[in-house]
């Protein structure tokens, strides 16, 4: 990390992984910070996908993405396994969020400590609703929407998180867009456009249950047959 906070250049091997690559290094940082809470200093491959159900192959092949790290017949080192996976994600720094929807979800998100721990700071509040406008959640002042281009530069936030209707979701994506932000996570049940050079992740928590449902009826199916 640069002395002014910014993120160190990552290698390019790192700027072409997949996004299920990226999702998979995310399940390895988490068992990994495991191991390393239970004193464990060197780990191969096999005992990192065991858990999470990836074979020790693809653990290799994603983990080769971060340099050469391993040691045949020794393992990695967890503690450099650990840094190199959290420079790579990006998450070796602090990123600052604003949250705009400040309902039931957004209140939720703002009380989950997770996010402090992977470097994640909500820094504003928006919504539309007048009754809560002016209200502080969690130390934060909520801001009216139409206040975005004003408050988010001088706070600097990298992301926005969408907690808004449908209806409201690309509107409020273009308002802070505008302001200046580069990422995007969207909850809202709709697909949300960006320009080039603006990333979005959509969680949409009911096609996740779509899938649930089919792979349980998928299972129960074969039992079946």
């Amino acid at each position: 990390m640069s002395n002014h906070g910014e993120p160190r250049k990552r290698p390019e091997t790192d700027l072409r992984l997949s996004r299920a690559s990226v999702g998979r290094l995310s399940l390895y940082l988490r068992r990994l910070e495991e191991l390393h809470a239970e004193g464990v200093g060197k780990v191969s491959s096999g005992l990192v996908g065991e858990a999470l159900g990836v074979t020790d192959t693809q653990v290799r092949k994603d983990l080769a993405s971060l340099g050469r790290l391993g040691h045949p017949g020794i393992g990695y080192d967890v503690s450099d396994l650990i840094a190199a996976i959290r420079s790579t994600l990006g998450i070796d720094r602090e990123w600052s969020a604003a949250l705009v929807g400040v309902g039931n979800l957004g209140r939720a998100l703002l009380r989950y400590q997770g996010l402090a721990a992977r470097n994640f700071r909500i820094v504003a509040l928006f919504d539309t609703d007048p009754a809560k406008v002016g209200q502080v959640a969690e130390g934060l002042v909520v801001h009216p929407t139409s206040q975005l281009g004003e408050v988010l530069p001088p706070v600097g936030a990298n992301l926005g998180i969408l907690t808004v209707p449908a209806s409201a979701a690309q509107n409020v994506a273009d308002e802070l867009i505008a302001a200046g932000v580069k990422g995007l996570l969207n909850f809202a049940p709709s697909v949300v456009r960006a320009p080039a050079g603006v990333s979005v992740v959509n969680v949409d928590l009911t096609m996740q249950l779509e899938q649930l449902a089919f792979l349980v009826h998928m299972a129960a199916s074969e039992r079946l047959d």
